[in-house]
């Protein structure tokens, strides 16, 4: 029975690692096309000046490549698959195309360029920051190795295979052209390698190389002077370090743009420091709050703008970004200091996602969007407030794994106690099986979402909310079974000739798929959380929190354990269908919710109360789906009762068929 139920553990754990993997080599190859249209419109932007000045051509070499690239990003956007913007996505480069055509200043071709660079990154998900921190040395390393033959030894771009080059290497250490690129644009090249030049595709190299070689070329052109004097900036200054709240902001992150806010000088000497030392942005913030709800304004800023020009399907898709990536990576946190705000806020992006797809008057979505921002300025005020940071994070830790925990318990409790009602105690290696692999699987999806691909909030939600219906549609099949056993007579006579019968091997399959799934879905979510979570000043807080919500948790399987055994085996199961139905109510709306936060369903509002803990969401669809879950319910355990006295008394049955 033990090498059964564990293949089936194995069996698991290894899907659970193939979709992971298959995960991580979608999410680390996106569209080509995309990556190097992005890429061009970088280069665009940047070395425009260079072929255009005051609308007359001063290097017509130089123009000819920025008309040739131009033409490039619209051959390269026609290419892609059409879907929710991508006509409005062409029209942009087409504008684009005709603006160099028209030999336009180089602001608005950079401001052009940049903003449809910028969709690019959203729309298909473009890697954007370094999974770690990059290694300066071992960039240092591969640039001796790889670069030096063309770009020389200093990156002055006067290497020995340089000499008749057309065009030239580029040279790092150009100051005027070092303020246009962010690493983010130098990785893009590394990877991808530029389409007529002599520069090449080192894809070959691991992506962290590739990081770190964007950044060690992207520091060349600035001297220690300026990283003394960048260092000293940094640690005075808390407003400059909030404009890198993470390694995404800056890689992304050029002197030009920095300059507009910080000053030319400033702007140069934190520039300098941070690719330097990008070690300083990780150690600088332990949660990365402001990242987050600056990333959910700059999507809803977006989402009004393509729904003013008419694009609702692009409109809804930010809108829908700016919670599943803005909100919900600082859900943990937000929720553990004010969760009536995490409420409200919930609330007002499902209302602007519906204005959206109702089509709502402009006026009315431009409100709704309002009314979000403001909400986010109230949440990023609760998240900057460290007085009570502790209780916040205990509490948070400990009400987490205690409603997480509970749910999953119900159900694994129930089918320990049912199988021991049944003296089938060689099945419970299955149920073991089942819930022990989960917890396996989740330390997989630990250490695959920390250290080998990111786990997005869509695929968060879509996971929590298919196992949730699968757990729902299980558990309404099995209580209503369970509520037509309460019905018969003769308890322990009928377990006793039956079950051998009715739990076959392919009935102990489906406890351990069951026990699994309803254990899996509870791990996945409470370690996206922890991870969300975890900082170093409170982790003493989150892991006192953990241990008193596991010690709680021990107790209250205990007690239920107890319970199964004092009841008698008829109210059990009577009990046991009631309260199995009664859950596959509350994961039902669970699972809808989740999959409509997922934007797999769309949302209609009711007026009713979100209560979390009955599943209960105020959208029509997840109501709709508790009351056909229920209604099934309670027609099955109407009929049962039914079929239970039309049956003959267990006293009056022939003893043979028992």
């Amino acid at each position: 029975m033990f090498p059964i139920a564990w293949r089936c553990v194995l069996s698991v754990l290894l899907a659970v690692v193939g979709l992971a993997s298959a995960c991580s080599a979608r999410a680390a190859d996106p569209a080509a096309e995309a990556r190097q249209a992005w890429q061009l419109l970088d280069y665009i932007a940047v070395d425009y000046p260079a072929a255009i000045q005051n609308g007359e051509v001063v290097d017509a070499g130089e123009y000819a490549e920025m008309r040739e690239f131009t033409a490039s990003v619209s051959a390269k956007l026609a290419a892609l698959p059409p879907g929710a913007g991508h006509a409005a996505r062409l029209a942009k480069a087409k504008q684009l195309e005709g603006l160099v055509a028209e030999r336009a200043d180089a602001e608005q071709i950079a401001r052009s360029a940049g903003a449809l660079a910028s969709e690019l990154l959203t729309v298909y998900k473009i890697e954007a920051a370094p999974a770690a921190v990059p290694d300066l040395a071992r960039g240092a390393a591969l640039y001796a190795q790889q670069c030096t033959a063309c770009h020389g030894a200093t990156g002055r771009g006067d290497g020995p295979a340089a000499a008749g080059m057309d065009p030239p290497p580029i040279a790092f250490t150009d100051a005027d052209r070092a303020k246009h690129r962010s690493p983010l644009s130098l990785y893009q090249v590394i990877s991808q390698g530029l389409p007529g030049t002599a520069m090449m595709s080192y894809a070959h190299l691991s992506n962290d190389d590739r990081w770190a070689l964007a950044y060690y070329t992207g520091g060349l052109a600035y001297d220690a002077a300026a990283r003394e004097q960048g260092a000293a900036i940094w640690a005075d200054d808390d407003q400059v370090r909030r404009v890198f709240p993470d390694l995404a902001a800056l890689s992304g992150a050029t002197e030009a743009d920095l300059s507009k806010t910080l000053g030319a000088d400033r702007a140069r000497a934190i520039i300098a420091y941070l690719r330097g030392e990008p070690s300083a942005v990780a150690a600088s913030s332990p949660v990365n709050s402001n990242a987050s709800l600056a990333l959910a304004r700059q999507r809803l800023q977006q989402s009004v703008a393509a729904y003013r020009s008419g694009d609702r399907g692009q409109a809804s898709a930010l809108a829908l970004s700016a919670y599943l990536d803005g909100v919900e990576p600082v859900e943990p946190q937000l929720g553990s200091r004010d969760r009536k705000l995490l409420r409200q806020i919930e609330s007002a992006m499902a209302t602007l996602r519906a204005r959206i797809g109702e089509g709502a008057p402009t006026s009315a979505v431009e409100a709704q969007a309002a009314a979000v921002g403001q909400l986010l300025d109230r949440s990023e005020s609760a998240l900057a407030d460290r007085s009570n940071s502790t209780t916040a994070a205990f509490l948070g830790s400990f009400t987490i794994l205690l409603r997480e925990g509970v749910e999953a318990l119900l159900i694994v409790i129930g089918m320990i106690a049912f199988l021991r009602k049944a003296e089938r105690r060689d099945v419970l290696p299955y149920v073991h099986a089942g819930w022990i692999g989960a917890l396996l699987a989740g330390g997989v999806t630990w250490a695959i979402a920390t250290y080998a691909v990111s786990i997005s909030g869509a695929e968060r939600e879509a996971t929590e909310g298919l196992s949730a219906l699968f757990a729902a549609i299980a558990l309404l099949s099995v209580g209503i079974w369970m509520h037509q056993k309460s019905m018969a007579g003769r308890w322990q006579q009928y377990l006793q000739e039956k079950m051998s019968a009715a739990l076959t091997r392919r009935s102990a399959t489906f406890l351990f798929v069951l026990s699994f799934v309803a254990v899996y879905r509870e791990v996945f979510e409470t370690i996206l959380f922890y991870a969300a979570m975890w900082n170093e000043q409170d982790s003493s807080a989150i892991l006192a929190g953990l241990g008193l919500g596991l010690a709680v948790l021990a107790v209250i399987a205990f007690a239920l354990l107890r319970l199964g055994t004092r009841l008698p085996i008829g109210q059990f199961f009577r009990f046991s269908s009631i309260l199995i139905a009664v859950l596959a109510v509350v994961l039902v709306g669970k699972g809808v919710a989740a999959l409509q936060e997922a934007g797999w369903i769309s949302q209609a509002l009711a007026a009713v109360p979100q209560i979390e803990w009955l599943g209960l969401y105020p959208t029509w669809q997840s109501i709709l789906a508790q009351i056909a879950v229920a209604a099934i319910a309670v027609l099955g355990f109407v009929a049962n009762a039914r079929g239970a006295k039309a049956m003959p008394s267990a006293h009056e049955r022939p003893r043979g068929n028992a």
